[in-house]
């Protein structure tokens, strides 16, 4: 949800002007270089998968990793690493607090899902910034 509200003109990145809208729904006016420095801290264009690499460095007091792939490994009797892609949308729309299009959208844009496959063990490293090899 907040990069759905940070990208204001929904183009799956976040840009310059998406953050001054931002900023102005809020009712503050951030000088330009201090917007410009917010988004040279991303190595590249600021889409969804690099905002939870970023987010994720900033926050403290988060899940460790293990946590997290052990909240997934829950899902996975067969202990594959993998969750069915059909599945885990399932769950996503489904349980506690349901996943809007928008949010599976973003979410499944840059997860790593192949052949119906979602590896959750590589996608607690996209979103915990690990290194993760192919």
């Amino acid at each position: 949800e907040a990069f759905t509200m940070i990208d204001q003109n929904r183009d799956g990145f976040i840009d310059l002007n998406d953050l001054r809208e931002m900023y102005s729904s809020l009712g503050a006016v951030p000088q330009e270089t201090v917007m410009k420095d917010m988004l040279k801290e991303a190595p590249g264009p600021l889409n969804f998968t690099m905002f939870l690499s970023l987010f994720s460095e900033k926050l403290s007091g988060t899940d460790p990793e293990n946590t997290i792939q052990n909240a997934f490994s829950m899902f996975d009797d067969a202990g594959k690493g993998y969750l069915p892609e059909a599945y885990i949308k399932d769950l996503l729309q489904n349980m506690g607090d349901n996943f809007t299009q928008d949010e599976m959208r973003q979410t499944f844009k840059e997860a790593p899902v192949e052949g119906g496959k979602f590896d959750y063990n590589k996608f607690t490293a996209i979103i915990k910034g690990s290194n993760v090899e192919d």
